[in-house]
This record gives structure tokens, C-alpha cells and sequence, in this order.
């Protein structure tokens, strides 16, 4: 694939001749580094088994101390699969008997009833509900009405909610996409991957594009207000020609949004990524053409760039919401909701409840014994120091607004942001003369070019992340 060069629009201000023609690859592969996704700063492996439930429990009951009313979001993780996705790093349970979701349903529901006790009546209305895994739709349609069902006894739901599910296409019919229309999902996000026959074995996941477009048809007929497709790239087996034609198919099916994910080949963590032939993966060229060709794909198609590898259509909320400097970014990723608390429900779930996060074990049977017990199920959790909260801000601007002015970050947080994050913006530099950002006395201004470094700019701003990388351990 020939280089990708790109011509961005200047920031107001710039002159377009100081913006010169940019070759995307050449950048893409200078910043092509492992990285967070930032759905939360601290990141979860942060978190120690000294932060626990007390923590948690003192959070819930602080919740509403000064007439402060912040929303709620609620996570519920099926881990059930009924057959192994050789790229999948998500916490899964492979199986094809159901007989342990009755037991898995009655942990969920003693969960959130001993998170609302001990929340002491300081609970206020979810407004965003999401279902992933593992395989939601693993649970049939009954189950997923009683779990629907069950949670709202306990929790009070806006009536105007964002419920969304994670459907995988080979579990579902347009008489399935019915029901959870019917339970009351309005939202839905189908995990596709790839549509090439020969990737599509190379990773053991197999369904026909014609089985796909049908169910997003079913979808936007059946009113689901947000379709979203997941796309990975650096599969095995993809190559610019193959990913051309899923693109191809995928702009044909006109989502809402598209998530384009990079794969992590890390087999010594994940066992299931043994399977998957080292040799059949893209290099780290060829990871980029892809991520390029990608980018210029999409946008070509009239998607705009949300930022995370992220897309939706101009018209679409989180397209409007960046836009407008009202995006916000959560657990569940990009988000139109203002910052709410997270309840997250089920085997390695995470919640995050003010400066408080903690996360359930990632055994099953560990889940199901304490719930059993009449206990939650967390293992580890972190509260957040006052760095925390400082650096948390700055990143999130950076990812969903792409701004940082220094009078107002110097005065909510009462530092002098030059001399508190000196070491940083020196490091920002190099950004600055790659035109990926504009720097000044005032603050940071993300370019349109940028946007598509969001990531590694954000990745300056992280404590921990240098910590790591210096042999420090010392926490701020």
C-alpha cells in the first residue's frame, strides 16, 4: 500500500501554511506504541487487595453528601461463551451448557441488592445500562428479561436510559433482535471483527457478511437507536487487499459508529492467542498501512473521527457531542453522559464510585462462593490521591476535548500547572513539531491531526506509566 498523506484543515488561528502535507504512516508508526485506552485514569492495574469493600462501601454512602446528585452507570459482564475466539483478551467462561446461568443470574441479583444496602438510599437513576462479556446474548430471551427486569427493582432507572448490549451476529435472529428491543435495549453493538473468510478462520470466529447486514437491517427497522460494528486490524491473514473489502462492506452497512480495535498479540498472557500462527500476523508496517488505510477509508465515507480508534457519523450524539466540547469518556468508552458513578455487576466487573475503584475476581467460582455467602466479590480497588484526580482531568480534556488551558486547571485544582507538570510539557514538544498540537502560554490545543494521537499525547500526562518504565514504585 502506497504512504497515506493527508492534507488537515489548520486550528483557527494557524496559518495552513505552517500545516505542510503530513505522510499518516510515517507518524503513525513513530507512535505505534502499547498504550492504555484511558476508560479510566488510574488504570485498573493499579489497583491492590489493600482497597476493598470498606472503601467501596463509604464511597456508596458519600454519594449524595452536599446535595451533590451525580448520575449512575451500570455494567452487568456475562462471561459465558459458547465457543473461544482465538484473539478474544476479555474474561470468558467456554461452554455450551446453560446450567450455570441460573446460579450466575441469582449472584448478579444478590450483588445489586447488597451494593443498594449498602448505598443507604444515596442510589440516583441510572442513565446508562450496558451489557457486555463474554457473550450477553448467550442468556436467552426469558433470562435476559428477568435480569432487565430484576435490576431495575433495585435500581431506579432514568426513563430515558441508554441500554445497550454486546451481540455477537451468530446468536441472534431478527426474532431475538426483537425481544431485546422488547426487554428494552436501545442501543446495540455487533462484534464482527473482520469479513474475510480466511481471517474469520485464522481466529475461529465464522459468519457471512450477508448474516450481518441482514441483522443491522432488522436493527435500524426495529428502531435501536445506536448500531455500532467492532473491527479489529492486525489479525492473522489480513493484509491491505482483504481489509479493503471488509471496509468496503462494512461503509455499505452504514453503522452509527464503528470501534476500529488494534489487536494485542500477547499469547503468554492469553491462551487462547497460542492458537493463533505468529508468521499469519501483519508486521508492525503492515499493522499501520492497515490502521491507515482505515482511517482514510472511513473518513472518505463521511465518518468523523471521534478519537480511541473510534467513528460515527456527523449527525451522530458522540459526533455532535466532540463537536460541541460536551464528549465525555467512561468504562464503557466515549459517551455523550456527563461523568456519573459506575456499578459494575458480575465476575470481573469494575466500579468506580467517586475517587474510589475497585474490581471483582476474575474466577467464577470465586464470584459465585462469596455472592453465595452473602459477600461481594472484590479482590482489589485503588482510591485515588489528589495526583490522581489532577492527572485524570488533564487526560480526559486532552481525549474528549482536546484542550487544556492552564489558568483553569491551575485554579480548580490549585497548582501552578507550568511548574506542576514542567517534565510533561517538555515532553509535549515533540508533538508540538510534528503539528499534532498547538502549544502556548495559555494551554494545549489537540490539531486535527492530532486527534488520531490522542492516545500517546494522553500517555505523557501518566504517572504510572513512567513509573513503570523508570523501575519506580513510588506512588504521588
Amino acid at each position: 500500500m502506497s504512504a497515506t498523506v493527508i492534507q488537515f484543515n489548520p486550528a483557527p488561528g494557524i496559518n495552513s501554511n505552517q500545516r505542510p502535507k503530513v505522510d499518516l504512516n510515517d507518524l503513525l508508526t513513530r507512535h505505534d506504541v502499547p498504550g492504555p485506552r484511558y476508560t479510566s485514569y488510574p488504570t485498573i492495574d493499579q489497583c491492590t487487595e489493600s482497597v476493598g469493600v470498606g472503601a467501596l462501601e463509604d464511597a456508596l454512602k458519600g454519594r449524595c453528601l452536599g446535595g451533590l446528585r451525580r448520575p449512575l452507570s451500570l455494567y452487568v459482564h456475562v462471561p459465558f461463551c459458547e465457543s473461544v475466539c482465538y484473539y478474544c483478551a476479555c474474561n470468558k467462561v467456554i461452554t455450551r451448557k446453560h446450567d450455570r446461568v441460573s446460579h450466575y443470574l441469582n449472584c448478579l441479583e444478590h450483588e445489586a441488592m447488597l451494593i443498594a444496602k449498602k448505598a443507604a438510599g444515596n442510589l440516583t437513576p441510572v442513565t446508562q445500562f450496558h451489557m457486555g462479556g463474554g457473550t450477553p446474548t448467550f442468556l436467552n430471551d426469558k433470562e435476559l428479561l428477568g435480569l432487565v427486569q430484576g435490576l431495575k427493582m433495585v435500581f431506579p432507572f432514568a426513563a430515558n436510559a441508554e441500554m445497550s448490549i454486546e451481540v455477537d451476529p451468530r446468536t441472534v435472529d431478527e426474532n431475538r433482535l426483537l425481544s431485546l428491543r422488547s426487554i428494552g435495549f436501545n442501543r446495540i453493538s455487533f462484534g464482527v471483527q473482520d469479513f474475510n473468510s480466511l481471517v474469520q478462520k485464522a481466529v475461529h470466529r465464522e459468519q457471512s457478511f450477508e448474516s450481518v447486514e441482514s441483522l443491522v437491517k432488522a436493527a435500524r427497522r426495529l428502531g435501536f437507536e445506536s448500531i455500532n460494528v467492532d473491527l479489529i486490524y492486525g489479525l492473522p491473514k489480513q493484509n491491505p487487499e482483504r481489509f479493503a473489502e471488509t471496509l468496503d462492506q462494512l461503509v455499505s452497512l452504514s453503522p452509527d459508529r464503528v470501534a476500529l480495535y488494534g489487536y494485542a498479540h500477547l499469547p503468554e498472557r492469553f491462551k487462547p492467542q497460542r492458537r493463533i500462527h505468529s508468521e499469519d500476523l501483519p508486521d508492525a508496517a503492515g499493522r499501520v498501512a492497515l490502521l491507515a488505510q482505515a482511517i482514510e477509508r472511513m473518513q472518505g465515507a463521511g465518518y468523523d473521527y471521534i478519537g480511541m480508534d473510534h467513528f460515527a457519523k456527523p449527525q451522530d450524539p458522540l459526533a455532535v457531542a466532540k463537536r460541541q466540547g460536551r464528549l465525555h469518556r467512561n468504562f464503557q468508552g466515549y459517551t455523550t453522559q456527563p461523568d456519573a458513578d459506575l456499578i459494575g455487576l458480575g465476575v470481573s466487573a469494575i466500579s468506580k464510585v467517586g475517587s474510589v475503584m475497585v474490581q471483582n475476581t476474575r474466577e467464577l467460582d470465586a464470584y459465585e462462593d462469596a455472592l453465595s455467602r452473602g459477600h461481594l466479590a472484590l479482590f482489589r480497588g485503588h482510591e485515588l490521591t489528589r495526583d490522581d484526580i489532577i492527572r485524570y482531568s488533564v487526560i480526559m480534556g486532552l481525549l474528549c476535548q482536546g484542550s487544556v488551558q492552564f489558568q483553569d486547571y491551575s485554579q480548580s485544582h490549585w497548582i501552578e500547572f507550568e511548574s506542576y507538570f514542567e517534565k510533561e510539557l517538555a515532553q509535549l514538544r515533540q508533538f508540538s513539531e510534528q503539528g499534532l498540537l498547538d502549544m502556548d502560554e495559555q494551554g494545549i490545543e489537540v490539531t486535527p491531526l492530532g486527534w488520531f494521537f490522542a492516545r500517546p499525547i494522553a500517555m505523557v500526562f501518566d504517572h504510572y506509566l513512567h513509573q513503570r518504565s523508570s523501575g519506580h514504585s513510588k506512588v504521588l
